[in-house]
């Protein structure tokens, strides 16, 4: 007797090992399973930025770097902190404008440096909303505590969520990048209330379906799936009631190895995670 449904993502057409570089862009929960991939010795650049959580924030991102096109202080905009480059986290902020472009720019050219490696790219799609800067005219990625009254709130259209990343598959497909691996955050939007959360992650997951049932190189991971429908219980979350509890971010990152990993490729990140964990082990004195 089963008294729930386990999901089992079908394997991929091709498999991440250790000599595979693995550039992984999105959401917060991108940073958790890319810090199991570098415990496990694989080579990954992850959100160099910061998080990213809507599909056009994330596609201007690569853009940028495929293209080499760098930001200027025509792309800051004056704020409370002095110059906000607001595609990005609060960091990119400051006085001194030269500074924040520096740093922007600096994250780009390793973004830059590594599609030129022709990586796997990992999306972790977070949310369909998006906000514009109503002044400017065009989507952020992070509003930098300016007040709620510059912004327009929208949810992207299904069509818009398909259109925006087959040109970055494309864009990236021109750069070398030979597969693409997209999945949708299980983090809970609760400031969107239920229903807003619920609207937002089938926008995402009806225009992933779109984009990865026509592509040869766009594949879809179900982390979002496996968190509400395999595990579906609040013990599998932490004290926030939104966020996975470590539990289920390990669990949803077997479930992301069997999918990618070869048993010889298990075998050695198994090992590679020993020795981390023995590395950082801190005894009780």
């Amino acid at each position: 007797m089963r008294f729930r449904t386990e999901i089992e993502p079908l394997r991929a057409g091709f498999e991440i090992n250790h000599d595979t570089p693995l550039l992984m862009l999105g959401s917060c929960f991108t940073d958790e399973i890319g810090s199991r991939l570098e415990a496990d010795g694989f080579d990954v650049l992850r959100n160099p930025l910061g998080p990213l959580y809507n599909p056009l924030s994330i596609a201007r991102c690569l853009s940028r770097a495929a293209t080499g096109d760098v930001y200027t202080v025509a792309d800051l905009t004056p704020g409370p902190r002095g110059f906000h480059c607001l595609d990005y986290a609060l960091r990119y902020s400051g006085d001194d404008a030269e500074a924040v472009l520096a740093a922007v720019n600096s994250g780009i050219d390793d973004i830059s440096a590594m599609l030129r490696r022709q990586p796997i790219v990992v999306m972790t799609l977070g949310s369909s909303f998006v906000y514009e800067l109503i002044r400017e005219g065009r989507v952020v990625g992070n509003c930098h505590k300016f007040p709620a009254a510059d912004f327009n709130r929208r949810r992207m259209s299904v069509a818009e969520v398909t259109a925006v990343l087959d040109r970055t598959v494309s864009l990236l497909g021109e750069s070398g990048v030979r597969h693409v691996i997209f999945t949708v955050s299980p983090i809970r939007h609760l400031a969107d209330g239920l229903h807003g959360n619920g609207l937002s992650k089938a926008t995402l997951q009806l225009g992933l379906d779109a984009l990865c049932s026509a592509s040869d190189t766009a594949v879809y991971f179900p982390s979002y799936e496996i968190m509400v429908d395999d595990l579906r219980d609040y013990r599998f979350y932490a004290s926030d009631m939104k966020h996975p509890s470590e539990v289920a971010v390990d669990y949803i990152y077997e479930k992301f190895a069997d999918a990618f990993f070869s048993k010889k490729t298990l075998a050695a990140a198994a090992e590679c995670r020993r020795r981390f964990k023995a590395e950082n082990h801190r005894p009780i004195l």
